[in-house]
Parts: C-alpha cells; sequence; structure tokens
C-alpha cells in the first residue's frame, strides 16, 4: 500500500496548481462557457485545464491507477487505487464570478477513500483528511458545530440539474426545513458546503442527484471531522444529509427517502 502522506502531499500539490489555473481565468473573458446536460449545467475552459493537469500529474506519478473524474469520465485500470476527481465543483458560480468553487480529489483503495482534498481557490482554503487521522482546514484540526436546536441553526442545500423537469427537485424538502431553521444559503458547490459541515461553518447541508466526484473526498473530510452522513436516497444517484451528530436526529426527519410526486 502506498503511503498515505505521499498520496496527501501529491493531492495537495495538484489542487494548489489547478487552483492556480482557475485563478488566473476566474472572472475573465476567456472562459468559453458551453453547457452539457442542459442550460443548467456548465463547462468551462478552466474545468478542462484544470482536469487536464491533474490527471496528467496522475498519470505520470501512477500510472498503473484508475480514474474517475467528472469532465473525462471512467479511465479504468487494474488496479486497487482509484483517483475521483472534480477539478472545478461550482462551475455555476464560478462561470457568474462568483468565489465558491472548489477543486476536489479523493484516493479510494480498494473501494475506500482514504485520502480526500478540497481547495477553494478564491478563499484560499485547503480542507483535507487521511482516513483514521482527523480532518484539517490550512493545518488546524476542525470539528463540526454542536448546536442543539434547528431554530439556531444556518444549513445549505443545492438543487439537481434536471429541477426544471421533474417535480422530484428538492422543493419538498427545502420547503419543510426552511421554516424551522435560522437560514438556509446555496453556495453552490458540494464539496465546498460538506467541508463547511466539517469545520462548523455550516450547521447542515443536503442534496439529492449528486455524483461521486462531486462528494468523494469532502465526505471522507466530514467523517474525519467527527459529522453525521445520511444517505437519504439511493434511487437519485447520490443524495446526502451532512449534520453534526446533535443535530441529525432533528433535521433528518424533514428530509424525505421517498419521491416527491
Amino acid at each position: 500500500m502506498i503511503d498515505t502522506s505521499e498520496l496527501l502531499s501529491n493531492c495537495l500539490a495538484m489542487a494548489k496548481e489547478a487552483g492556480k489555473i482557475q485563478m488566473e481565468l476566474f472572472r475573465s473573458s476567456h472562459l468559453n462557457i458551453r453547457t452539457k446536460y442542459n442550460e443548467s449545467d456548465v463547462v468551462t475552459d478552466a474545468d478542462k485545464r484544470s482536469e487536464q493537469l491533474i490527471i496528467s500529474t496522475i498519470k505520470a506519478k501512477y500510472p498503473t491507477h484508475s480514474i474517475l473524474s467528472e469532465e473525462s469520465g471512467a479511465s479504468t485500470c487494474n488496479s486497487d487505487y482509484r483517483w475521483v476527481i472534480d477539478p472545478l465543483d461550482g462551475t455555476t458560480s464560478y462561470s457568474n464570478g462568483l468565489p465558491h468553487f472548489s477543486v476536489s480529489i479523493g484516493v479510494e483503495y480498494r473501494g475506500e477513500t482514504i485520502v480526500g482534498v478540497v481547495y477553494a481557490p478564491y478563499l484560499d482554503e485547503c480542507f483535507y483528511a487521511v482516513k483514521g487521522e482527523g480532518a484539517y482546514l490550512n493545518g488546524k484540526r476542525i470539528t463540526p458545530g454542536n448546536k442543539t436546536s434547528l431554530r439556531q441553526a444556518v444549513v445549505a442545500t443545492g438543487f439537481p440539474v434536471d429541477k426544471d423537469t421533474t417535480s422530484d427537485n428538492n422543493l419538498d424538502n427545502f420547503s419543510r426545513v426552511l421554516p424551522r431553521v435560522r437560514d438556509v444559503r446555496r453556495l453552490g458547490s458540494a464539496a465546498i458546503d460538506t467541508c463547511y459541515v466539517a469545520a462548523g461553518f455550516l450547521d447542515a447541508y443536503w442534496e439529492l442527484n449528486l455524483h461521486e466526484w462531486d462528494v468523494c473526498a469532502a465526505l471522507l473530510i466530514a467523517k474525519e471531522s467527527g459529522a453525521k452522513v445520511d444517505n437519504f436516497r439511493h434511487d437519485r444517484n447520490i443524495s446526502i444529509l451532512v449534520a453534526p451528530p446533535t443535530l441529525m436526529p432533528l433535521i433528518r426527519p424533514l428530509i424525505s427517502d421517498k419521491p416527491a410526486v
């Protein structure tokens, strides 16, 4: 097994280099914004260039490892290791000039995430974790909040890209949660939202219809921080609720495990 400190060091370096690319293009006229699934699902040259940098580095250092990345899909090798990458999580915010976007890199060993890095370049916030060693933000250990009342909670959510074609679009959960909490935020990066729960900046986060690259690294960081993770749906890709132990039993009953009708 490869030393996890080596894997972490390489993840951190790649995330920082990808972040440099994103900052060079941020709020520029050279993004070349295109759509993928629909008008709500966009990709930019910053996504592509960041992904190319990360994948080329992985292939140079670990040529036998498998890779799953948002823009390029899966590159499968006969390996115990798989790298799960979102080169730019929060592209909609990024393409609009908003600062909540991130690089997400996770490393799995035999199907279990062992290293995770989420780097928000504009904010210069680097979250990371190694399995069994806790979670960190810019070198300082993080833990989730300890609020015991939803009335004091500031939570976050997101909405699926097919929100315009299905009633199963999270509005039902949103309408139940909103009146019961202090407020709701929609920051636009699943990786950042999850890490913010891990650090106590948010008190809970839920979203449905995510993908492995959105949350692979962030979920390890959340679990290593002491936050709880609940996979509340199994029919809409990855649908998760992340919360501190004190709030999980209070907010979980508000999040439906069945499709909205």
